[in-house]
């Protein structure tokens, strides 16, 4: 077993360059997963108007299961990332360890519970009792492929965690192409495959997961060698999942309250007709994409910042917080333009309707005015998190979405209307965007002021 890093260090050399290095491949890794979900949709329609409904109910529940992989994720890739950079190797190897073996078992009881409550919670989100057989088709695969939905992502967090976002970008793209080879194949049933429609769908998915766990493993074991048998002592076992789930428990109800909040503005925008709706939906499926680049990057920044602080490089840390503000800034305005530019020729891709039109363009030009503030919002967040100090990432989500974003909605929809909502968004992704760079600086200055008293000493 190597007692060194394997990785090129990032506890040295230019902190924009190390930040563009990492984030570069998790811009295409990220879009590629992006694709799962309209890879799925595009085949299942063509299948008819209930598969794509039945599928669309089970969208909420993936939703939450993929939230709370990406929570585990999140405080793996936290807790490796400082092991790492402080040089424990042994301790990098006991998390990563004892956190695949968390995984699975959450993956287990995620399978256990969900086989055995589908028509119940499925009633319960509204489903009629003769799509419940389609519903079924689809998530008895998933349910039972859960395990390669979840364990998937603390490993490629861990690979991550000590700089390797290369490998992990390069996963998701050869798992998302896997997918769309796969979906046609076990939908309609061609070149000898059989015919299974919308549970094809799920085990294309399945399938294409279960190569990335296939992947993600060897590297860890082989490559890597930071995946061993986890412990087996109860109180190795219960440090471990303590230090992971310390992070990891928080950005799970992070990850759980957004999706939580659109459902609540998708229900203030449907009072202004099925126009509106449609009109916010098109606008929603070009923000994720405009908004790559800041996905890709708070996926990384949360590794860098746990590496540097592992090993007590404060002022890198603060250098990082100067580079992530230059870059929210110049990056958000140039998204503004262009969005202001080009936002209503990308809509008339979806739509020709004047209505529907009028709502989308209205969002891609309001909204990414504010998306310098949001995309630091991400940054933070992933930032606290890597630093092992979760709360405050919580708290501004929370303070964004329960404390800001929803009160204002509520108030610009009743009395200015659609526009009125959206400016909202606005001011609130400014405002946390604000309180997340203050708060941030904030608490290097005093884990720097604590640092250089016991240096005095």
């Amino acid at each position: 077993m190597p007692t060194h890093r394997s990785q090129p260090s990032l506890l040295e050399g230019p902190v924009a360059g190390h930040l563009r290095r990492l984030a570069l491949p998790m811009v295409w890794g990220i879009l590629a997963t992006m694709s799962f979900n309209v890879v799925d949709t595009y085949f299942v329609a063509q299948l008819g108007s209930r598969p794509l409904a039945a599928m669309s109910f089970t969208f909420p529940v993936v939703m939450v299961i993929n939230a709370l992989a990406i929570g585990l994720g999140a405080g793996t890739s936290s807790a490796v990332a400082r092991a790492y950079g402080a040089g424990d190797m042994k301790q990098v190897r006991r998390l990563v360890s004892d956190g695949a073996l968390l995984a699975t078992l959450i993956a287990v009881v995620v399978s256990c519970a969900g086989l055995m409550t589908i028509e119940p919670l499925f009633h319960l989100l509204g489903a009629e009792k003769s799509l419940i057989p389609l519903i079924a088709d689809y998530m008895v695969p998933w349910y039972l492929g859960a395990v390669f939905a979840v364990v998937p992502m603390v490993a490629l967090s861990a690979l991550r965690a000590i700089g390797n976002s290369a490998v992990t970008g390069r996963i998701m793209m050869a798992v998302a192409f896997f997918n769309l080879v796969l979906d046609p194949l076990l939908i309609f049933g061609l070149l000898g495959f059989p015919r299974l429609e919308l549970q094809g769908a799920a085990l294309a998915t399945v399938i294409a997961r279960g190569l990335s766990f296939a992947i993600a493993l060897y590297i860890l074991v082989r490559r890597e060698q930071i995946l061993a048998l986890p412990s087996w002592r109860w109180s190795q076992l219960k440090r471990s999942w303590r230090t992971l789930l310390a992070v990891g428990l928080p950005a799970m109800a992070t990850n759980v309250i957004i999706p939580m909040s659109g459902g609540v503005v998708v229900a203030l925008v449907a009072a202004h007709g099925a126009d509106a709706v449609a009109g916010l939906g098109i606008a929603l499926r070009i923000e994720p994409v405009a908004l790559i680049v800041f996905y890709a990057l708070s996926s990384v920044v949360g590794p860098f910042m746990g590496q540097n602080f592992g090993a007590g490089q404060h002022e890198r840390l603060q250098q990082t917080v100067s580079v992530l503000t230059r870059f929210c800034i110049f990056f958000g305005i140039g998204l503004a333009v262009l969005l202001w530019l080009l936002g209503g020729p990308v809509a008339t891709l979806f739509s020709d309707s004047p209505e529907v039109l009028a709502v989308a363009v209205a969002y891609l030009c309001l909204v990414p005015i504010s998306y310098a503030g949001y995309g630091f919002v991400m940054s933070a967040n992933a930032a606290f998190n890597g630093l092992g100090h979760p709360l405050p990432a919580t708290l501004i989500s929370f303070l964004r979405v329960l404390g800001f974003y929803l009160p204002l909605a509520w108030l610009g929809n009743r009395f200015w209307g659609i526009q009125g909502l959206f400016v909202a968004t606005v001011i609130s992704n400014l405002v946390l965007g604000a309180v997340s760079w203050w708060w941030l600086r904030r608490y290097l200055g005093e884990r720097g002021a604590e640092l250089d008293a016991v240096a005095a000493k």
